[in-house]
């Protein structure tokens, strides 16, 4: 293409499936606003207003397709903070199918070797219609970057919902730089061969479509390498690149130390109580949305079985368990959020006293609650099954006022840099995992701060401006 074409287009281009910024319509017809953050938003931020800059996102709810629909899909800066951003309004049947039939029911589950596998997953006629509508969405999203974008620019493709997003792109636009980062794990190749053959080229041949691509940790890089050596012959001219992402540490401590925060801290210290002995009882934290992966059940079973075979900490600990509810459109999802909650009132019920409530359950968002806790914990469980990072284990030894040890799964993305630091668990194993919490609990306190320390050093190591600004750069070369 002519670079005359393109000669007022935008020189950075972000593309996700969540925007910025998400829309409430009401009864009268009135739109609110409501911006998000996160690890894009403040990285994008990093480059300045003067970079003329274009997110590309996807309309996600009525009140999103309603501001499309009067702002023909550029939306109102005062509604995103400045930042020019490109909503698209695709057929809300499409949407549908494409991310909850094929990015969070098919890829999601994949990647995280989450299939019951003698009865799932099942790649019949309603699978290939879902993957149409994958490809129809996936192509929303290159053909309005190929407008949006100036001759030569940098385009960073975001994740798992837009994996055909770049071979698209490069057939529209062959001038133009194209990123694409994975936020979650990549699947092993015999696992990731699940998928029907023609469909598992057509992913990795579409991220190939990228100039560049980026991964969490060297091991999920490793198993898109191999995915490619198996299935398509190697990489070919697409480089591969890890960069993880860390915790954004003066914003996490400016925000946790708000009125907000101290009210809810207040709060908690009242359910927590005082053991026996008179003193603040010890507490065991984690903070996850209800996905399978997290872990959650394991999680609370294996707290049971700490209060079981260590009787010396009933009354003395409290579990602060926050698991708040994910993807309730799928029934997978509403069953597994109602099991995590069976749970936790089991263990209640059967070890509870009147004044001790081993688990203090929460399942409403409360993003001020969620950084109360982290200051108060004193052990922080985060025992993922499978995770392309985990941003909470990251985020509670910056913000524990005392320091935390931190008990984690080697099977989490932050193993990799946390590990040395951490108790590290197999998630599978519940006695295991009890085990762990009992010498996360019994750690020294001197022992516990200085491992606090590290672990939260190498938490913030790469926080989002750079980890974004790092990508960009890679692109240049």
């Amino acid at each position: 293409m002519a670079s005359t074409q393109h000669a007022h287009g935008a020189r950075i281009l972000v593309a996700s499936n969540r925007g910025p910024v998400s829309y409430a319509l009401d009864d009268s017809g009135r739109l609110t606003a409501k911006r998000g953050g996160g690890g894009l938003v403040s990285g994008l931020s990093a480059i300045g207003p003067d970079a003329g800059a274009v997110w590309v996102c996807a309309a996600l709810n009525d009140g999103d397709r309603e501001a499309v629909r009067r702002t023909g899909g550029a939306l109102d800066p005062a509604d995103t903070g400045g930042r020019r951003v490109r909503m698209l309004d695709i057929d809300p049947t499409v949407f549908s199918e494409a991310y909850n039939g094929i990015a969070n029911s098919v890829l999601w589950f994949v990647h995280h070797m989450l299939y019951q596998t003698p009865l799932e997953p099942v790649f019949g006629r309603e699978f290939r219609h879902a993957w149409s509508s994958y490809e129809a969405y996936n192509r929303a999203f290159a053909e309005a970057l190929a407008e949006e974008a100036a001759e030569g620019a940098a385009v960073v493709v975001q994740d798992y919902h837009l994996t055909l997003v770049p071979g698209m792109l490069r057939q529209l636009r062959p001038d133009l730089r194209i990123g694409h980062f994975s936020h979650t794990p990549w699947a092993p190749v015999d696992y990731f061969r699940m998928l029907p053959d023609d469909i598992a080229e057509q992913v990795l041949r579409g991220m190939l479509g990228a100039d560049r691509l980026g991964f969490l940790t060297q091991r999920w890089a490793d198993a898109f390498a191999g995915c490619c050596e198996a299935l398509v012959g190697g990489l070919g001219d697409t480089r591969i690149g890890v960069h993880g992402l860390g915790a954004d540490a003066d914003f996490l401590r400016e925000r946790a130390h708000r009125p907000d925060v101290d009210e809810r801290m207040a709060i908690l210290r009242q359910q927590i109580g005082t053991g026996p002995d008179g003193r603040p009882r010890k507490v065991i934290v984690r903070v996850d949305r209800t996905e399978l992966s997290k872990n959650i059940v394991r999680g609370l079973l294996a707290y049971e079985e700490l209060l079981e075979s260590r009787p010396e900490w009933r009354e003395r600990v409290v579990h602060v368990a926050f698991a708040y509810p994910s993807r309730q459109d799928l029934t997978v999802y509403r069953e597994y959020t109602a099991e995590v909650q069976r749970v936790a009132a089991e263990i209640n019920e059967r070890y509870g006293t009147p004044g001790w409530t081993p688990v203090e359950m929460h399942v409403k968002d409360d993003f001020a609650r969620s950084l109360a806790a982290y200051r108060l914990a004193d052990v922080a469980l985060v025992n993922p099954i499978r995770d392309g990072m985990n941003l909470v284990a990251k985020e509670v030894p910056v913000l524990s006022d005392q320091g935390c040890a931190l008990v984690l799964s080697r099977e989490a993305g932050a193993y990799e840099e946390l590990g040395d630091d951490a108790v590290t668990v197999n998630p599978y194993d519940i006695r295991g995992t009890a085990e762990a919490l009992h010498e996360a609990l019994s750690m020294p306190a001197g022992e516990r701060t200085e491992r606090s320390k590290r672990l939260a050093a190498q938490a913030t190591a790469l926080p989002p401006a750079r980890w974004f600004l790092d990508q960009l750069a890679a692109l240049e070369v």
